[in-house]
């Protein structure tokens, strides 16, 4: 099929691609054009985003950048990954210091809001993106990866936006709470028990500090991606039929890209999200209504 740029201030450009590619393609042009008209929107704002070495964690770090934010990156095992991110945010301008914080200890989660005030003066934006997934017959799941899972997906986020909230409140600041939380948290994925628990907790943690926490100026939200072309997502793309029988319930017909999540998470960290709080947004092309298991 053909396409046309999508850049008003471009000379239209017509070239063949394939079917697969095209939306991808329409979306990534359309981005640029978009990107430059909404530079500036988080100007001197300062963000925590955390699991920012890769995929999800490290598109919304480098589109938090863009639009104007200094960033702490989060890592917990690769440091390469985390300067990886790191230069993206500087190559878009930015400011970033990367910190090693394991999630799931509750003195990392103090010591990673800690620094953003020390090394960066402040905190505005809290993006709580840390995930694990543990694949297991629910008579099978261990203690121990149920304490893994929860560990970091649900009370990470929990001591970490506390954290957060304490900073705000002895600074008496407005903040912005962005949890990335998945469609799992309303839709059934078995054999992933503890993942479901995880976020199913995290919809209503959100729903729960919405409400508490509005009065202070702090709003709380949730992202819940469906299936994301990240690297967590290596196995599914090297499984053809899987992957067929995947797309075959999107009705968008495609993988989202992490970018999309990022476009997202800044809105809602933007002054255009002002008003939004207690909502989960679902970046999912259509899945959780089309949903059928295999």
């Amino acid at each position: 099929m053909e396409r046309d740029c999508f850049d008003d201030n471009e000379e239209l450009c017509r070239e063949e691609i394939s079917e697969e590619n095209a939306g991808e393609e329409i979306y990534k042009e359309k981005r640029v054009s978009e990107r430059i008209n909404m530079a500036g929107r988080l100007d001197g704002k300062i963000a925590v985003v955390t699991g920012s070495g890769s995929g999800i964690g490290q598109a919304i770090a480098e589109r938090l950048a863009q639009e104007g934010a200094n960033c702490v990156v989060d890592y917990r095992d690769h440091v390469e990954e985390a300067q990886a991110t790191r230069d993206k945010i500087e190559a878009a301008g930015g400011k970033a210091v990367m910190v090693h914080a394991d999630v799931s200890v509750l003195a990392d989660c103090t010591n990673l809001i800690e620094q953003a005030w020390a090394q960066l003066g402040s905190c505005d934006i809290l993006v709580n993106n840390a995930g694990i997934e543990k694949e297991a017959d629910f008579v099978d799941v261990t203690e121990a990866d149920y304490d893994a899972v929860l560990n970091v997906n649900l009370k990470g986020a929990f001591f970490l936006t506390q954290a957060f909230v304490r900073k705000l409140q002895a600074a008496k600041k407005p903040g912005r709470v962005i949890n990335i939380s998945s469609v799992h948290e309303d839709m059934v994925f078995p054999h992933f028990s503890t993942y479901c628990a995880s976020k199913g907790g995290m919809r209503m943690l959100m729903r729960d500090l919405a409400v508490e926490l509005g009065p202070l100026g702090i709003t709380v939200n949730n992202i819940a991606p469906g299936a994301i072309n990240t690297p967590i997502n290596k196995s599914l793309l090297a499984d053809k039929p899987k992957l067929d029988a995947l797309l075959a319930n999107i009705p968008l017909g495609r993988l989202g890209n992490p970018e999309e999540v990022a476009g997202v998470a800044a809105f809602l960290a933007s002054d255009d999200g002002s008003y939004v709080t207690g909502s989960t947004y679902f970046l999912d092309g259509g899945l959780i209504r089309n949903y059928h298991e295999q």
